[in-house]
């Protein structure tokens, strides 16, 4: 067992001693030349210039070119509409994510009151046959009246601000017609000749 272990610790020590090795040329062979870098072939440049040539379209290539084309404007027009109503969509997801939330954690007594608002409705629905314009009135007419019994907080404040909106577009309706009024029936060249002014 001794020269086995003497065997094989000997080598691997050789291994890790460092060894300089010095190459001296021959005396008789005469010095090679030493070779430029553009002789290498790694490093050749090939003759001549290179030019580019465009490939002639195919007739697939042809066809979606035109298709491209023809629908360019359709896709503008929806990327507009898309980035305009993406965040009316956002602000409406949002609203009925909140409505949700507020239906799972109601306050007591909404759900009754809800229940009364809805039966107005439907009891001026109910009411409104046979006009349009009844039809149009009187179930938001109940339902607003229902409402304001059980909010009257809300419904007071819901009155001053529509009753503001209303009296705004009202005087600006008037400024228009009165604006109308005195621009074609008060020119001079529009009074006609009457029997009296000859």
């Amino acid at each position: 067992m001794f020269k086995v272990i003497q065997r094989s610790v000997g080598p691997a020590s050789l291994s890790l001693l460092t060894f300089k090795v010095y190459a001296a040329p021959k005396k008789d062979s005469p010095p090679p030349n030493p070779m430029k870098i553009d002789e290498l072939s790694l490093y050749s440049v090939p003759e001549g210039q290179s030019k580019y040539v465009e490939e002639p379209r195919t007739q697939l290539e042809e066809s979606i070119s035109q298709l491209r084309h023809y629908c360019e404007p359709y896709t503008s027009w929806c990327q507009e509409t898309y980035s305009q109503t993406k965040p009316k969509m956002q602000s409406l997801v949002q609203w009925g994510l909140d409505s949700y939330e507020y239906l799972q954690n109601a306050p007591p007594g909404f759900f009754p009151r809800l229940g009364v608002i809805g039966f107005a409705g439907l009891v001026g629905l109910l009411l409104a046959r046979g006009s349009k314009v009844k039809k149009l009135v009187y179930p938001p007419g109940f339902m607003g009246f229902a409402a304001s019994m059980y909010y009257p907080q809300q419904a007071i404040t819901f009155v001053q601000v529509s009753g503001e909106k209303l009296y705004d577009w009202g005087l600006r309706g008037y400024i228009v017609v009165e604006d109308l009024w005195k621009g074609n029936f008060q020119k001079p060249g529009n009074v006609k000749n009457s029997p009296g002014n000859k």
